[in-house]
């Protein structure tokens, strides 16, 4: 049937006896109210902040805590500068430990919350993702509206939505997919959130170069393309996925500006056919459009090639196993499996976890194994959607098909594995932008489903409508989960039992509540599901030493420098365990091990000047001391205990020199003040060295 208007209503008519949408009146079947622009973008916004607001008072939670709190390119006395030369989390490019993560744009951003709050407060941060997701939301109706109803213009040159039901319906579905929670909620999710709203931006001012009022025009502007291109390199300065907003802008150009007819196409060069004139192409300047983009992305990819240091970033196979696999058809296979549960998680994303490595998605390792089925049914889907998007006669189903699934892939691509190895088995937040694919398919599903199925069109709106709220409720119990590490870990403990890096960040944040009882228990499965988990090892290694049960302690730490020789902090807390075992000889190994594998490393040198201490090795302890507060200079314990070394070895001059010295470093210390010689107050006693210091 061919849906066609029938009194002003869209109606169907048969055409050689099948069911055909009519590429004119497919829009009117879309099961949403017809609203004017401003009334769908205020829905649409209105929709994105409703299901993550609950997030805008939350913590800072897991990688956070690396890219913010610990990040010092976001204190205002750090250079600005810093920020062009160091990676996301605030580590030198240059370093054999830099993920190579290259986002100055987002940091910058994190950098003026910092200074705009005044301080570290998770509200302001969590409120502009919040923001960021609302805006890229209601730009979707746009970019939707473009790919669905194509380039069409009145006669002031003001582009018209051809598809106002479809493209808010696509939008409102993105906005409200459970998937973006980590996106929204996590802060480290701001540079997904900055990369897509320039990705749509560069897609936009790529699409505004054709804008010229008369359809039938075949110019172009040069300069909106090479706007275009800087936005792409925005894009990228806030995550590298940017750059694959290129590949949208080229098949954007392919399909709707040039109107090329793949199968079409495919058919005649099959058949030595005579091709369509190519000649035609050159006219439109296409080749000239195809050659600014190629130029572009090459100069970009070479630009962050040279940033990188020119070498990939090492990751290990706790990471990323799959990539670590010897043999190439399971490696292909494992790989496969990961794009298939991606594929799940849009479609069904209610098993959702901040973490998916460690054993989390267990390798396959045989070609028996039941996981080949969903990469089959991927694969069958994929075909089955690529085949309806090239052979079908109705140019916008064509058209709608094939965007999405460019959409889809395309923005996929980096974190696939097929170019470069990356350093996660599944991340959600990757899938911010492949969203819109889903999202575009999907809602063309739900058209042909109303105009097929017009007896059970109420049975549609009815599952759409369900849908759309258990997608709100699913974003705001997991915007929820994200507000607090506690919460976040132990949602994780149901999806992913076997990740042992799940178990391990739920004892992590029990030892920081001082529930020490717990966070054992929560190590030790870590360590059982990962019997290479140094650090796990080192963990509990420390609870144990403060438990008094050095011996376990000691083959715990004494395995994680095995297992991993330069784990500089399992070093130094071995020494520490080998000094309450009275092995002071092992003891001083470990700690210069572990300074040899991190040279500024104050904790460990203060470690030291206590070993030194207990062996009367009063000058050694003093300049490991010394050490400690050059490379720390507000290192109270190491002041402390060289004031009162002193002090009790009668050397009370130069005791009130590293005194006085301290308190101007630590004017506020009132320990430093307390650890005065008492000599100085007419009085004298002498006092015990402070304690150590553990790393975690």
């Amino acid at each position: 049937m061919l849906c066609k208007e029938i009194d002003g209503r869209a109606g169907c008519t048969s055409v050689a006896g099948k069911m055909v949408l009519s590429e004119l009146n497919w829009d009117h079947h879309v099961p949403y109210p017809k609203l004017t622009h401003s009334q769908a973008r205020v829905l649409v916004c209105l929709a994105a902040l409703l299901c993550f607001m609950n997030s805008y008072d939350g913590e800072f939670v897991f990688d956070d805590s690396e890219a913010i709190i610990n990040n010092k390119d976001l204190k205002p006395d750090t250079p600005l500068s810093n920020i062009w030369r160091n990676d996301f989390w605030g580590s030198n490019l240059s370093s054999n430990t830099s993920h190579k993560s290259y986002r100055p744009l987002t940091v910058l951003t994190f950098r003026l919350n910092y200074l705009l709050a005044g301080g570290l407060y998770p509200v302001g941060f969590h409120v502009i993702n919040i923001g960021l997701h609302g805006a890229i939301s209601v730009l979707m109706i746009d970019v939707f509206a473009i790919l669905i109803g194509g380039l069409a213009y009145d006669g002031k040159g003001k582009r018209l939505n051809q598809a106002p039901k479809a493209s808010s319906l696509a939008a409102l579905l993105f906005a409200v997919h459970p998937i973006h929670t980590e996106s929204v909620a996590g802060i480290v999710g701001r540079a997904d959130l900055l990369c897509a709203l320039f990705f749509q931006l560069s897609f936009l001012t790529y699409c505004r170069a054709f804008q010229q009022g008369n359809s039938k025009d075949d110019r172009f502007s040069t300069a909106w393309i090479v706007i275009s291109l800087v936005l792409c390199a925005v894009a990228m300065l806030c995550k590298e996925q940017g750059i694959t907003v290129l590949g949208v802008n080229a098949a954007f150009d392919v399909l709707m500006v040039c109107n090329v007819n793949v199968h079409e196409l495919v058919q005649r060069v099959l058949f030595r056919q005579k091709v369509a004139d190519v000649s035609e192409l050159f006219r439109r300047g296409f080749l000239t459009r195809m050659a600014l983009l190629s130029f572009g992305g090459a100069l970009l990819v070479y630009a962050r090639w040279r940033i990188m240091g020119t070498g990939p970033p090492a990751f290990t196979e706790v990471d990323n196993p799959a990539s670590f696999a010897e043999n190439v058809f399971l490696r292909a296979v494992n790989y496969n499996y990961y794009y298939s549960l991606n594929a799940w998680l849009l479609l069904c994303p209610w098993w959702l976890c901040f973490d998916w490595s460690m054993g989390c998605v267990p390798l396959i390792k045989s070609a028996c194994d039941w996981r080949v089925v969903p990469v089959l049914l991927l694969w069958g889907g994929l075909f089955g959607l690529t085949s309806q998007a090239l052979l079908s006669q109705d140019s916008h189903k064509r058209r709608t098909l094939t965007f999405g699934l460019v959409l889809l892939v395309i923005p996929f691509l980096p974190a696939s594995n097929l170019f470069f190895r990356v350093g996660f088995v599944i991340a959600e937040r990757v899938l911010y932008m492949s969203t819109a694919g889903y999202c575009l398919i999907l809602t063309y599903a739900l058209g042909c489903s109303c105009c097929l199925w017009r007896t059970h069109k109420k049975f549609v709106h009815a599952a759409l409508l369900g849908l759309l709220g258990m997608n709100v409720a699913r974003c705001a119990l997991r915007s929820q989960q994200w507000r607090s590490e506690e919460a976040l870990f132990t949602s994780a403990l149901s999806v992913c039992p076997l990740n042992a890096k799940v178990h391990y960040n739920v004892g992590k944040n029990l030892a920081d509540r001082g529930d020490q009882s717990a966070a054992i228990k929560y190590y030790r499965e870590a360590v059982r599901l990962n019997p290479k988990y140094v650090h796990a090892m080192n963990n509990l290694g420390n609870i144990l030493k403060e438990r008094n049960e050095l011996v376990e302690a000691e083959e715990l730490l004494s395995e994680a420098v095995r297992i991993q020789p330069d784990f500089a902090a399992a070093w130094m807390n071995l020494g520490i365990v080998q000094n309450s075992l009275q092995k002071f000889g092992d003891a001083e190994q470990s700690y210069w091990n572990a300074i040899k594998f991190r040279r500024k490393y104050p904790d460990c040198y203060y470690n030291l000047g206590r070993l030194y201490a207990d062996l009367n090795r009063h000058l050694d302890a003093l300049n490991a001391w010394k050490n400690a507060t050059m490379l720390k200079p507000d290192h109270s314990l190491a002041w402390n205990n060289m004031v009162i070394l002193l002090d009790n070895t009668g050397n009370l001059a130069q005791a009130e020199v590293i005194g006085k010295e301290a308190l101007r470093l630590l004017p506020n210390d009132h320990t430093i003040m307390f650890s005065w010689p008492m000599s100085w107050g007419n009085c004298r006693s002498t006092r015990n060295l402070k304690g150590s210091s553990l790393a975690p």
